[in-house]
């Protein structure tokens, strides 16, 4: 939002406490690494770049971050080699010194490989276990690699694998040293929990046992802080109240872009209404029903069958499970959705990844390139929520 509307908000705070749980230092540990999850649009990006790594580069450390979005025609993998590569560059003289200092055995990949500082990308055969080390050396500070929208490596094998490359990084360059001087903190951050959860979930994902960290949403703070900062360009006689604006950033998820819309679009209208408070309300109602219509439309093109499995992986979601196809327990609940919606088919396992299939094309499931299953859009579960919330509030009225 900072970027748009001139209005900055700072989180130090958090940031501060995350920072104390990637050294162990706060009442959460991050040590192990930190799995940040958020919807898309929350501040979550701007909390990294204008919070997070400020407070890290105010420790001494080096942070190091990648977007895996921002070039979606790059594998993951590349993405994250890249920018460490971009991170090696300032340190090219400190590393030829570092090798006529320590020895080049020491750092025998300097003398087998073929390492060019003008280019951003790490040379053919280096590791990222390598790299990183040669970073961490050079730097003579510890390394913080900041992986946004993380789940998006899950989409190739490549990516995967330079999960399990990260993780063996991070055994390496921090054992057998306290946490206050270890080498690599990792932090990654996603926009869809259920994606996320895929990293740490099973034996074989590369962080298994680690756990997804919910990312706090901008609260009344926020919101108070920026009905000031509005009410300082309007006229005393029309000003906005804080609790009609965190009212409307309630309605569209506490996303503040899409607040700033409703903002624009109102500040439109101010000469026009005399009640800002329910202009806002409607704004914000109006900004999501056409997001809900979305949905609508596109459940409304599905089939009885196909509606009953992606109801189950809602609930699955809503629960924090993951959504295991074929297994008893999601055919007896994609069973009773069927019968729920009046449907006499019996689901087989061929059924179920029929619809799965199904609903992969239609965009509203995604699949991990290893046969993990998730909501493409968690707020399609929302929605779907919402429905069944307002369906049963109108039974119990009519009774």
């Amino acid at each position: 939002m900072s970027k748009h509307s001139g209005f900055v908000f700072r989180r130090p705070t958090l940031a501060s406490s995350i920072a104390d749980g990637l050294v162990g230092a706060g009442i959460q540990d991050f040590t192990s690494g930190l799995f940040l999850a958020a919807p898309r649009r929350t501040g979550k990006s701007t909390f990294l770049r204008e919070d997070l790594i400020p407070e890290c580069q105010l420790r001494g450390w080096l942070a190091v971050y990648v977007d895996l979005w921002a070039d979606k025609e790059k594998d993951p993998a590349e993405l994250i080699a890249s920018a460490i590569a971009a991170a090696l560059v300032p340190y090219e003289k400190g590393i030829r010194k570092l090798a006529k200092n320590i020895g080049i055995e020491k750092l025998s990949f300097l003398r087998t490989l073929s390492w060019d500082f003008t280019k951003p990308q790490l040379p053919v055969g280096a590791t990222l276990t390598q790299a990183l080390e040669l970073l961490h050396s050079a730097a003579e500070k510890p390394v913080v690699l900041v992986i946004d929208e993380a789940q998006h490596a899950l989409t190739t094998e490549s990516g995967i694998n330079a999960m399990f490359a990260l993780k063996a990084a991070r055994d390496q360059l921090n054992q057998g040293r306290d946490e206050e001087g270890s080498g690599l903190r990792l932090v990654f951050t996603g926009s869809n929990r259920d994606k996320l959860a895929h990293l740490v979930l099973g034996k074989s994902q590369p962080f298994f046992g680690s756990s997804i960290t919910p990312f706090p949403l901008l609260g009344k703070e926020f919101t108070q802080a920026y009905t000031v900062h509005l009410n300082a360009h309007l006229a005393e006689t029309n000003q906005f109240n804080a609790a009609d604006i965190d009212e409307a950033f309630e309605l569209v998820g506490r996303r503040p872009e899409m607040l700033r819309t409703i903002i624009g679009e109102v500040a439109l209208e101010l000469g026009e209404a005399s009640n800002l408070g329910e202009l806002l309300h409607s704004r914000a109602e109006l900004l999501r029903a056409g997001v809900w219509t979305e949905f609508e439309s596109a459940w409304n093109a599905l089939t009885i069958p196909q509606r009953a499995v992606l109801e189950v992986m809602v609930e699955r979601s809503q629960n924090n499970e993951p959504f295991a196809p074929f297994t008893d327990s999601t055919l007896t609940a994609v069973s009773k959705a069927l019968e729920a919606m009046g449907s006499d088919v019996v689901p087989g396992t061929q059924t179920i990844q029929a619809c799965i299939d199904a609903l992969r094309d239609k965009e509203l499931v995604w699949k991990s390139s290893r046969g993990g299953y998730a909501l493409e859009d968690k707020s399609f579960g929302e929605w779907l929520r919402h429905v069944k919330r307002s369906k049963a509030a109108g039974i119990a009225a009519s009774r």
